[in-house]
C-alpha cells in the first residue's frame, strides 16, 4: 500500500503529539511559513513544502539526542511517504544526520531552518518587536555579532546558501518575507500594522 499524503492539519496533529513548547511550535509555524513562501515563488508544491516544513523537528523536544534519526522512526510509523521522511532527516546533514540534502525542498529546508531563529530574534529586539518591519540590512548587523543569537549556527547557514548558490542576503531576505506571512502566528506582528 502506498503511503498516503498528509495533511497540513495531520501534521500539526501528529508535531503537536511530540512537542509541547512554545518556543518550538512557532518555531515549527516560521519554518512552514519560510517553506510556503518559497515553495510558491518558485512554482513547487506549496503544501508539501509547509507540511515538511511544519513537521521537521518533531523529534526535537522528546528524543534531542536522537534528532533526525527518531523523527524517521515516528514518521515511518505514521505512513508517511519516503520522501517527506528524507527530507526531514535531511535537514540535520553535518550535525546529527548524514543524510545530504539533494532536491530543492531539501537544500532550502537546510538553509533556513537556522536563519528562522536569527530573522526572530533580530524582530524581537526591534523597537517593534515585529518581523514585519525587519530589513535584511537589520539581520546582517545581527549576524556580525556572535553573542547576538549564540545558538544559531551561521556555518549552516552559509553552507546552505552555497549548497543553493545563492548570497545570503537573498536567503535572508527569502526568510523574512516567509515569516511575515506568519507574523501574527508566530508572534512576531509585534506593534505594526498587519
Amino acid at each position: 500500500m502506498a503511503a498516503k499524503i498528509p495533511t497540513r492539519e495531520e501534521a500539526f496533529q501528529l508535531f503537536r503529539q511530540y512537542n509541547k513548547t512554545d518556543g518550538l511550535i512557532r518555531h515549527a509555524l516560521s519554518v512552514e511559513a519560510v517553506m510556503r513562501y518559497i515553495a510558491e515563488k518558485l512554482g513547487e508544491d506549496v503544501e508539501q513544502w509547509g507540511v515538511i516544513g511544519l513537521i521537521h523537528d518533531i523529534d526535537y523536544e522528546m528524543y534531542p539526542e536522537e534528532h533526525c534519526r527518531k523523527c524517521t522512526e515516528i514518521l515511518t510509523e505514521n505512513d508517511w511517504p519516503d520522501e517527506y521522511v528524507r527530507a526531514v532527516a535531511s535537514h540535520g546533514w553535518g550535525i546529527c544526520s548524514d543524510i545530504q540534502p539533494e532536491t530543492l525542498l531539501e537544500k532550502y529546508l537546510f538553509t533556513i531552518d537556522e536563519l528562522t531563529g536569527l530573522v526572530a530574534t533580530t524582530a524581537l529586539v526591534r523597537p517593534s518587536k515585529s518581523v514585519l518591519d525587519t530589513k535584511v540590512k537589520s539581520v546582517k548587523k545581527k549576524w556580525k555579532d556572535k553573542r547576538f543569537a549564540a545558538g544559531v549556527d551561521r556555518s549552516i547557514i552559509v553552507k546552505g546558501a552555497e549548497v543553493l548558490g545563492l548570497e545570503i542576503s537573498d536567503v535572508i531576505e527569502l526568510t523574512i518575507m516567509g515569516m511575515r506571512t506568519a507574523a501574527e502566528e508566530i508572534g512576531l506582528q509585534g506593534d505594526v500594522a498587519g
